[in-house]
């Protein structure tokens, strides 16, 4: 090649841009609220297959009264309403206020301690079905809670809980339906499993 080619032009070269100003003004985007849940909460959160298998033990979707006690964000919730419950039939208790806020679109919310709420109302009202993944310290005083609003409320069949608990966990009427991964819960490193009573 010459060696021409590799010299810059005399005159500089210069190109003609056109702006379009036809564009669509692009929609602001509005910042996503982070919740902070501190350790205090004790929510860890039902990873979604764990909830959707928690949820095919429960049963086939009905007419009945469902109580998800400790809620938190909601994916147990999700998992209920996406395998056909109905959220009319869905009561949820959070004490967070932020994360009870966010519980809405699934069902009814109640935002109190479950164990103040289960001591109000026991007696006035019968869940023939409770699906949950109670604080970990306390799993003994919740599940015994849980239980004692449970009842047929007019069904045939017989309630049934399923829950998410520490694999130390024993309650004599449990059914271990499986246990999981050890790093299903790896900031808590605590090992669960998923058991189901019935009444």
């Amino acid at each position: 090649m010459k060696p021409s080619v590799y010299k810059r032009p005399a005159k500089p070269l210069y190109m003609t841009v056109t702006r379009r100003r036809d564009f669509e003004a692009l929609p602001k985007a509005e910042p996503v609220e982070i919740v902070a849940v501190d350790r205090a909460t004790e929510c860890h959160v039902t990873p979604p297959e764990v909830a959707a298998r928690m949820v095919a033990y429960l049963g086939a979707p009905g007419d009945k009264l469902t109580l998800e006690p400790s809620a938190g964000t909601g994916n147990l919730s999700r998992a209920l309403l996406e395998s056909g419950h109905s959220r009319y039939e869905l009561v949820q208790v959070e004490r967070h206020i932020k994360l009870s806020g966010m519980l809405h679109p699934f069902g009814s919310v109640i935002n109190r301690c479950f164990l103040e709420y289960a001591a109000e109302a026991r007696g006035k009202v019968e869940f023939p079905r409770v699906i949950m993944n109670p604080p970990f310290s306390e799993v003994r005083k919740h599940v015994a809670a849980a239980l004692s609003l449970m009842g047929r409320n007019g069904h045939d069949c017989a309630p049934r809980l399923v829950a998410l608990v520490p694999i130390t966990f024993q309650h004599p009427d449990a059914e271990e339906l499986e246990t999981l991964p050890d790093d299903t819960f790896a900031t808590a490193k605590v090992r669960t499993k998923v058991i189901r009573i019935f009444r």
